[in-house]
């Protein structure tokens, strides 16, 4: 395995212990990763109350789970975040929702501005764009495929909206969370199936 990903993993957050940290932080006016803004400490804060919210009501899709269920290999779900991350927040608890149907399924986080060399292996478009899941075997120790940082409808959305405005601002935002909660989890779920077939 590369020695990055095998000491990314070393170490690693449990999701529930990725979400404690995201509780603490919002609680304790903090936030994870190199940008230290009110901005930053406000969308965290923001995050802990989504994923919360999510963590209750994600559902997996029948079918999605019919298909986990008979996973037989071991596979290791790498997720790169930070508590600030919208993306993160809407995507982090589905992926966990999918990982808890099949024990052979194992969720680890790590923070992406404290692996930085993990980062630079899974650029999008040349950007450390978050969250990034990597999907690894862990009989060939090789990653398979990775997936993010967000679906297809909602990477289509920022397009567009890019395109008609020249910018991503917080109206941009406030769309792109009117998809997701719209979306229900639904299209992440669909794509990393198909990553996995």
């Amino acid at each position: 395995m590369n020695p990055i990903i095998a000491n990314s993993i070393t170490n690693s957050f449990t999701y529930e212990a990725y979400r404690h940290l995201v509780a603490t932080y919002a609680q304790e006016g903090k936030t994870s990763g190199h940008t230290q803004t009110e901005a930053y400490i406000n969308y965290t804060k923001l995050n802990e109350s989504r994923m919360h919210r999510l963590d209750k009501t994600i559902e997996v899709l029948e079918d999605v789970k019919s298909k986990l269920a008979q996973i037989p290999k071991r596979y290791i779900w790498l997720v790169l975040a930070e508590t600030w991350c919208g993306d993160a927040a809407q995507v982090l608890p589905v992926i966990h929702k999918m990982a808890e149907v099949n024990t052979n399924i194992d969720l680890k986080i790590v923070l992406r501005d404290e692996h930085e060399e993990l980062m630079q292996l899974f650029l999008t478009n040349g950007t450390q764009s978050i969250p990034k899941l990597i999907i690894i075997d862990t009989e060939k120790e090789d990653v398979i495929a990775d997936f993010g940082p967000r679906p297809q409808g909602a990477k289509q959305l920022i397009l567009d909206y890019k395109k008609a405005h020249g910018v991503v601002d917080e109206a941009a935002k406030i769309e792109l969370q009117k998809w997701y909660l719209a979306n229900k989890g639904v299209e992440i779920q669909q794509e990393i199936m198909a990553l996995l077939n």
